[in-house]
C-alpha cells in the first residue's frame, strides 16, 4: 500500500457521475477528499461515498462567496495543504510523487500545476492550450480565490471557474502534468460554455467600464503566467472581430492545425464561444450592465435568500 500524502483534496461537483469515478480514483493517495456538491440529481453523491470521500452540500445564496471560497473558509481540513481538482481532471501517480516532495519545501506556500487538455480523445497540444498553468496546490489558510464581481449575472453557476487564487508568499511550478479529460459529450461542452460566456461577458464589461481591480490577481505584463494573461485580456477586450481573431490566433498563429481534426473543431468552437461572449456583452451594454431586463418587479429568485448550510461530517 502506498502511504497517504498529507494533502486535503477539494472537488466541486454537480451532476458529474460520468467524470467522478476516474477523478476520485486518481486522488486516492490523498489523506482526505471532500466532494462539495450542489444538490446533484444523478449518482454523484453515491459514487463519492463509495470512494470514501466526505460529501458536503453547498447551497448558493446568489452572492459572494461561491463554492470554492466557501469551502476554503468552512471545511474542517485536517491538513495544511489543499489540492483543488475539478471532476474532469486527473492527478497522475508521477504528479502525486512530485506533490509529496513539494509540500515538504518550506520555501513555498503553493504550486502551479500544468494541465494537458484532451478533446475528442486527443491532447490539444497547440493553439495556446499548453502550457496551461493553474494554482491548485497551496496552504489553504493563505489562499483565496479572487472576486471578479460577476455573481450578479444569472446562469454563471455557483462555482469559481476562471477565477484565480491570490496567495501569500512564494509560489513554485511542478513539472508533471495534470490531465483534463471530460468523459461527457460535445453537448455538455456547449452547455458549459454557454454558461461560461455569461461569466466572460461580465468580465469583459467590467474591464471596459474600469471596474475596481482590488481583490483580484491584477494584470501585469511582467508578473507570473496568469497575471500576463490578465494583462493581455485587457487589450483583447478592446479589439474588433474577436471571433475571427480567436480562430486565426488558435489555428494558424499558435499552430492549432497540428492537432488535426480535433484541433480544427476545437478552434471553431472557441470562435463560436467568443461570438457568444460578444453578443452577451452587447446585451449588457444595452441594458445597463444586466443580461436583459426583468419587467416583472414581483418576480424573485428563491435562491437569493438561501444560505450555505453548515458542514456536518
Amino acid at each position: 500500500m502506498t502511504a497517504k500524502v498529507p494533502v486535503s483534496v477539494l472537488i466541486p461537483a454537480l451532476n458529474e457521475e460520468l467524470n467522478l469515478p476516474a477523478c476520485l480514483e486518481s486522488v486516492a493517495r490523498a489523506d482526505e477528499v471532500f466532494v462539495v456538491d450542489s444538490q446533484s440529481s444523478d449518482r454523484s453523491i453515491e459514487i463519492s461515498e463509495q470512494h470514501g470521500a466526505n460529501v458536503v452540500q453547498f447551497h448558493f445564496n446568489g452572492r459572494w462567496p461561491k463554492k470554492k471560497n466557501w469551502s476554503l473558509e468552512n471545511l474542517p481540513f485536517r491538513n495544511e495543504w489543499v489540492l483543488i481538482v475539478d471532476c474532469d481532471e486527473r492527478i497522475t501517480p508521477e504528479l502525486w510523487d512530485e506533490i509529496e516532495q513539494g509540500i515538504k519545501d518550506d520555501n513555498f506556500n503553493g504550486y502551479y500545476l500544468n494541465r494537458k487538455v484532451f478533446f475528442l480523445g486527443k491532447w490539444i497540444r497547440y493553439g495556446g492550450k499548453y502550457p496551461d498553468w493553474n494554482l491548485r496546490l497551496f496552504r489553504h489558510k493563505l489562499g483565496r480565490y479572487e472576486n471578479l464581481n460577476t455573481e450578479d449575472i444569472p446562469n454563471t453557476g455557483d462555482n469559481e471557474v476562471h477565477e484565480h487564487v491570490i496567495l501569500q508568499g512564494n509560489v513554485g511550478y511542478l513539472k508533471e502534468d495534470m490531465l483534463h479529460i471530460d468523459f461527457r459529450d460535445i453537448y455538455h461542452w456547449l452547455q458549459r460554455h454557454n454558461r461560461y460566456s455569461n461569466w466572460e461577458a461580465r468580465v469583459y464589461y467590467n474591464l471596459l467600464t474600469g471596474q475596481d481591480e482590488s481583490g483580484t490577481i491584477g494584470a501585469n505584463l511582467f508578473g507570473d503566467a496568469v497575471q500576463k494573461k490578465r494583462f493581455l485580456k485587457k487589450i483583447w477586450v478592446k479589439l474588433p472581430f474577436k471571433p475571427l481573431l480567436r480562430f486565426v490566433l488558435f489555428y494558424f498563429i499558435r499552430l492549432g492545425f497540428l492537432d488535426g481534426r480535433a484541433g480544427y473543431i476545437y478552434g471553431r468552437l472557441l470562435s463560436q464561444y467568443e461570438y457568444q461572449i460578444g453578443v452577451k456583452l452587447y446585451e449588457l451594454r444595452q441594458f445597463g450592465g444586466q443580461l436583459n431586463v426583468n419587467t416583472n418587479p414581483q418576480t424573485t429568485d428563491s435562491q437569493t435568500n438561501s444560505e450555505p448550510i453548515k458542514v456536518k461530517l
